[in-house]
């Protein structure tokens, strides 16, 4: 079986390091992007398996990257798990609506993220 890979999306150097060890950990092959627009011709190079991302960064951010990944892509594949410090119900309604598959608070912690990942099935 191939490894699975795993695309984490965040401006923060710092969050992707964090997320790349723990997902490394639970044997994803991990590679990282640092906006939307970087992120999105990752995933038109070769898709991966699950997108962990983070809602506010520059030139594209996480929402406009989700809403073009599912437009270019279809609604289902592959799963993302937005991460954010937003916690205001209508940021996750929006992201929810728009094709993420769950919500991740930051600052998250491997439980945390593992948890999500395992809910929708990707663990």
């Amino acid at each position: 079986m191939a490894m699975r890979t795993c695309l984490v999306v965040d401006d923060s150097r710092v969050v992707r390091k964090v997320a790349r060890r723990i997902l490394e950990g639970s044997g994803f092959a991990v590679e990282e992007a640092e906006d939307g627009s970087v992120a999105l011709a990752a995933c038109q190079r070769h898709m991966p398996d699950c997108v962990l991302l983070d809602w506010n960064m520059p030139v594209m951010n996480g929402l406009e990257f989700l809403q073009a990944l599912r437009a270019e892509f279809g609604p289902d594949q592959p799963p993302v798990l937005f991460c954010t410090t937003e916690n205001d119900i209508s940021f996750i309604e929006q992201a929810i609506a728009s094709g993420a598959q769950e919500f991740i608070m930051k600052p998250f912690d491997e439980d945390i993220l593992l948890g999500k990942f395992a809910q929708v099935g990707l663990l």
